[in-house]
């Protein structure tokens, strides 16, 4: 067996989040908000084919994650028993990498709106993948 690829895998955001949500906004208010996904124009031509109403996966890159433990509190709760990180929805990954499975609202040019993305304003945007 190979051991893990050591050399750095190196990504480009293809778009940004654009909503009103912090760092502090609760995980609960992003569940029916609409949020805006600002693509870079050069990839508009690469939204044909995607239907409003449609399921689709935002993978984004959790920028504002620094570090993590593989023990931590569900959602921060002091009250609920550590678990390993790769049973939570932590942003504090070892990758931080965000997905989430989202409505698509609209579409007009290169500007999506989607409801239930749970990230937050000014997170870099990798891929958009249909559901």
């Amino acid at each position: 067996m190979k051991p893990f690829q050591s050399k750095p895998i190196t990504f480009q955001p293809i778009g940004i989040v654009r909503n009103a949500f912090d760092e502090g906004t609760p995980r609960s208010d992003f569940k029916d908000s609409e949020s805006k996904i600002s693509l870079d124009p050069a990839l508009t031509p690469g939204l044909d084919g995607l239907a409003i109403g449609q399921q689709i996966y935002v993978l984004f890159h959790l920028h504002r994650s620094e570090g993590y433990d593989l023990y931590q509190h569900p959602r921060g709760d002091q009250d609920r028993p550590k678990r390993g990180l790769f049973s939570l929805r932590t942003p504090r990954r070892p990758n931080p990498i965000g997905l989430s499975k989202v409505e698509l609202v609209s579409i007009k040019g290169n500007q999506l709106t989607v409801r239930g993305l749970d990230a937050i304003h000014g997170t870099p945007v990798l891929d958009l993948k249909p559901a």
